[in-house]
């Protein structure tokens, strides 16, 4: 294991920018500019909808591929591979003239976002002493706030120029992607030990319920949430990307999820991330009385949805201490699922019953998100206090 140093340093940066891309440009955006991409395409709410699912769909299947691939060829390849994907469907985003051929840049991306974090995880575990584990991954994981930040300026400065947007979102990609060749060492494979670790470790049907539960409440925003603000609200595009940018801002927060998890246990930090996401979905379904309050509610369903991500995917590392990879990847995995059963499904209940019913309803999904919990919710239950992974190769 290498000392902590300058290469170390370089490691979480680029697994920073790695999250910011796959999580903040090529899967989060979309929600963004979804309101010029249905204008010029002629998407209907439901259609909307379902392209969201198959990007979440897609990341499912990114995830597993993920799990099978960092053992067999090292964590170098598989996140230079989600680098690759992320840069041909952002390209492909941009040059889009169908609902199908947007459906399969969307699957593009959410291959990338899928194949992201278990590599990031993997080389964090083998190359930073178990100390500054939680720090790293927190920090890691705040590029999503980042990445959201990034796609807000970006869209207030070329307003509705959503293809020009997303081609020069490929060039970036195209960057990270070589930047992680050069930053992850090179490692030598092994094949995983089928007795090495317990695959049904107390806990995880928990984890798995939270985890989707919130994947589900959470497409309110994440793929109807511009919509929201842009028909009912009446926003205008610079005040939209105001909010995302909003969004992304209080997000940061979550670089200090390892060290609040250390101190008052995954259970509570993930409670309270809950519950600052419900008050979200609840006040922007007030929003319409005040525009202030918007803001207000997608800064903080910003700031709890990156944090439950980090307190998710430490209590997945708490389950398999011998596979972080596995650890960090199951609990997005489940987030995924539950986001792609949550858009299509309230894209139906935005419809059929309007906004206000619909983000309510979201907001209730998410308070019994809160339900499950670690096994251990003491403040000793945090990510930094698990035992020593074994190598990952």
């Amino acid at each position: 294991m290498t000392r902590v140093g300058p290469r170390t340093a370089n490691l979480v940066a680029v697994g920073f920018a790695l999250t910011a891309l796959a999580y903040g440009l090529a899967r989060f955006a979309y929600g963004l500019l979804l309101p010029q991409i249905r204008i010029e395409l002629g998407l209907g709410t439901v259609a909307a909808g379902w392209i969201g699912s198959a990007a979440f769909g897609a990341y499912c299947g990114g995830v597993v591929a993920a799990f099978m691939g960092v053992p067999r060829w090292g964590a170098r390849v598989v996140a230079v591979a989600a680098g690759l994907c992320a840069t041909a469907g952002l390209g492909l985003m941009g040059m889009a003239g169908s609902a199908t051929t947007l459906g399969v840049a969307m699957g593009l991306a959410g291959i990338s976002t899928g194949l992201a974090s278990p590599p990031l995880a993997a080389a964090v575990g083998r190359h930073i002493p178990q100390a500054g584990r939680p720090r790293a991954n927190g920090v890691i994981n705040a590029g999503t706030a980042a990445g959201i930040m990034l796609s807000g300026v970006a869209a207030l400065a070329f307003a509705a120029a959503w293809r020009e947007l997303y081609l020069g979102f490929a060039v970036i990609a195209a960057a990270v992607t070589l930047w992680l060749w050069q930053a992850i060492p090179g490692e030598e494979t092994t094949k995983p030990s089928p007795g090495a670790f317990d695959m049904r470790p107390r806990g995880l049907f928990s984890l798995c319920v939270a985890a989707a539960m919130m994947g589900a409440a959470s497409t309110a925003i994440w793929t109807f949430g511009a919509d929201i603000l842009r028909e009912q609200l009446h926003f205008s595009d610079q005040q939209i990307a105001l909010a995302w940018l909003a969004l992304g801002t209080t997000g940061l927060v979550s670089v200090m999820t390892g060290t609040a998890t250390d101190r008052f246990g995954i259970a509570v930090v993930n409670r309270m991330s809950l519950v600052l996401m419900g008050l979200g979905l609840v006040s922007l379904a007030a929003g319409s009385w005040m525009s202030v309050l918007a803001f207000a509610a997608m800064g903080l369903f910003g700031a709890g949805y990156i944090v439950s991500c980090g307190a998710l995917l430490l209590w997945g590392i708490t389950l398999f201490p011998a596979r972080s990879d596995l650890g960090i990847g199951l609990p997005f995995l489940m987030i995924a699922v539950g986001q792609m059963i949550g858009a299509p499904l309230f894209g139906g209940l935005l419809e059929a019953t309007g906004t206000a019913a619909a983000l309510t309803g979201a907001a209730v999904v998410m308070a019994c998100a809160a339900i499950p919990a670690p096994h251990s919710a003491r403040k000793d239950a945090g990510a930094g206090n698990h035992p020593e992974p074994a190598s990952v190769t």
